[in-house]
């Protein structure tokens, strides 16, 4: 009796291609017709921005200034050892590693908070949705703009409605002192990108799977634990993401500040310092070296806390 002969054999008998073979080919023109698609993408990113993100790197080993761009010379890392002993410096590193983690940390909060409220069923759910996304629909400079006059100290809404409600007794100048310009910023980046994160929030709440909270509610589970120990878990991947996108959006906050402090020192970020340095001063070398410190600082938070995620992640997996 003859034994069976499996595809593989058959295939090196008889010298056609087998299953293994065809799968790694196929595989391979999936490989080839994927970088084929990318090229363009890749061509355009490395013209957009590689360049000159290179060309600012080149910059800040030189002691380039905006009214002879011609005469710079080659100085090694004295343009970092500037930015390094400048005191205004590391307070710009303060205010936006402060701003930062208290607006995302607020996001998020009133993010899941809005998500939860909108995944629930109910009546012009549709609608409410829609209006959730105005602020974040709103271009920056406009919201920006539009808080600074509701904060104005002498015909500000803000003010007005603080004090019929017995809050405050005199107007307070918001916009001109340092500690109530840094809370008017974050309340304004809040206002505007609480529904960025809602949204994000509500597309993982919407992939839940719903047997799982029918086994919860046949178990009894109430609405604190169910969302404590079935929600918050199966969220932490999605909102790992939210977090890392709104915290790079945040390190490199520029608009929010100039257009309600108007570039004061006190409450300017990292990215204020090096357009300073750049246009104010005319000092394009410091001004590059304090933008690629900028950018270092944003990749190193970025490789720390996604590799933090990570490994959390895998722990509880």
């Amino acid at each position: 009796m003859a034994s069976p002969t499996t595809p593989i054999a058959a295939s090196a008998a008889t010298g056609a291609p087998g299953p293994t073979d065809r799968a790694s080919a196929l595989t391979r023109q999936r490989t080839r017709a994927a970088w084929l698609f990318l090229t363009p993408t890749l061509v355009a990113m490395v013209l957009v921005a590689g360049w000159p993100l290179a060309r600012t790197f080149w910059f800040s080993f030189t002691d380039a200034n905006l009214t002879d761009m011609t005469a710079s010379q080659f100085v090694g890392l004295e343009s970092l050892r500037t930015v390094l002993e400048d005191s205004d410096w590391w307070t710009t590193v303060w205010t936006t590693f402060r701003f930062a983690f208290l607006s995302v940390f607020l996001e998020t909060v009133l993010g899941l908070v809005v998500a939860m409220a909108l995944h629930a069923k109910f009546r012009g759910r549709a609608l409410l949705r829609a209006a959730v996304l105005v602020p974040w629909a709103i271009p920056t400079v406009v919201s920006a703009r539009m808080w600074g006059w509701m904060f104005n100290d002498s015909y500000g809404v803000i003010n007005a409605i603080l004090m019929y409600l017995g809050v405050i007794d005199e107007p307070l100048a918001w916009i001109a002192e340092s500690g109530l310009s840094f809370a008017a910023v974050v309340a304004v980046d809040v206002w505007k990108t609480t529904p960025f994160m809602a949204l994000l929030i509500l597309a993982a709440l919407q992939m839940l799977p719903e047997d799982m909270y029918e086994a919860a509610r046949i178990d009894g589970a109430g609405p604190i634990r169910v969302f404590f120990q079935i929600t918050l878990p199966v969220l932490k991947g999605p909102l790992l993401v939210a977090i890392i996108f709104r915290m790079l959006d945040a390190l490199r906050v520029f608009d929010v500040f100039f257009v309600l402090t108007g570039g004061s020192t006190d409450t300017m970020p990292m990215a204020g310092y090096a357009r300073q340095r750049m246009f104010e001063y005319q000092e394009i070398g410091v001004g590059s070296a304090s933008a690629s410190l900028l950018f270092a600082l944003i990749a190193l938070f970025t490789a720390v806390y996604m590799v933090v995620g990570r490994v959390k992640l895998g722990e509880e997996a």
